[in-house]
């Protein structure tokens, strides 16, 4: 019998759902700091979590609830998240030669992050052709469910916790820039990866101390990234120079 008859979509999705387990641990504690930070900002429960339905975006949605609160021009508060998700242009292409063809897809992609990309990108090439669809779904909506559902449940108890607990008020804010460090904690290994990282943690750091907090997040990315990519430029062409000489 072909793998493709005897294929079952629900089975791989549930794969693709148990697989995708471990990513909540990153995402529901960031979750609920969402919906907390946004109350705090003055949006509804209602109003949060639909932001974070509609958008899914992670630090892009706490630019977005800090940009709108401080009253920043709309333009600029959706040009930032626009600037913040541009990262998808990569991911869209490195996942494309993975997956195979449906006209679903493009509504699919709304389920793309950091996170399910970093899985995705490593389980579907183990997996046959015909499962990958039902996986990344399976994958993709506990990822989104997840999101929601702590979003939710941040902007309505999220107060009452931290009233309890005044502590937790204090770290939720962190579970986001948390994230982000465990999944760049590794590259500190590589010369290249350490200096860039650095130069984009000082300019940011240094932007935020002169008063442009609404656009360091882009303005250091960019600084980082042409720091990265300066630094392999020279190292290409020293190593190719020293090859000349011997």
């Amino acid at each position: 019998m072909s793998q493709a008859a005897s294929h079952s979509p629900v089975r791989s999705a549930l794969q693709g759902v148990r697989e995708a387990i471990p990513l909540l641990g990153g995402y529901i504690p960031v979750a609920l700091s969402f919906g907390l930070v946004a109350t705090q900002a003055g949006f509804s429960t209602l109003e949060a979590t639909a932001i974070s339905a509609l958008i899914y975006a992670g630090a892009s949605q706490f630019l977005f609830v800090g940009m709108i609160a401080t009253g920043a021009p709309l333009w600029l508060v959706v040009a930032m998240t626009l600037l913040i998700n541009v990262r998808h242009v990569v991911y869209g292409p490195n996942l494309a030669a993975l997956l195979p063809r449906s006209r679903h897809w493009p509504w699919l992609m709304h389920g793309l992050t950091d996170q399910v990309f970093a899985l995705a990108l490593t389980r579907l090439p183990q997996l046959p052709e015909v499962k990958r669809f039902s996986w990344f779904l399976g994958a993709s909506l506990l990822a989104w469910g997840a999101w929601i559902i702590g979003t939710a449940v941040g902007a309505t108890a999220g107060e009452a916790f931290t009233a309890r607990w005044p502590l937790l008020g204090e770290i939720m804010p962190f579970a986001l820039p948390a994230l982000f460090l465990t999944m760049v904690a590794p590259r500190f290994t590589d010369k290249r990866w350490a200096v860039a990282m650095g130069c984009t943690i000082l300019a940011a750091l240094c932007l935020t101390l002169v008063g442009w907090s609404n656009v360091a997040i882009p303005l250091a990315a960019a600084c980082g990234a042409l720091c990265f990519y300066s630094m392999q430029f020279y190292t290409v062409k020293f190593t190719t120079s020293r090859r000349r000489e011997s």
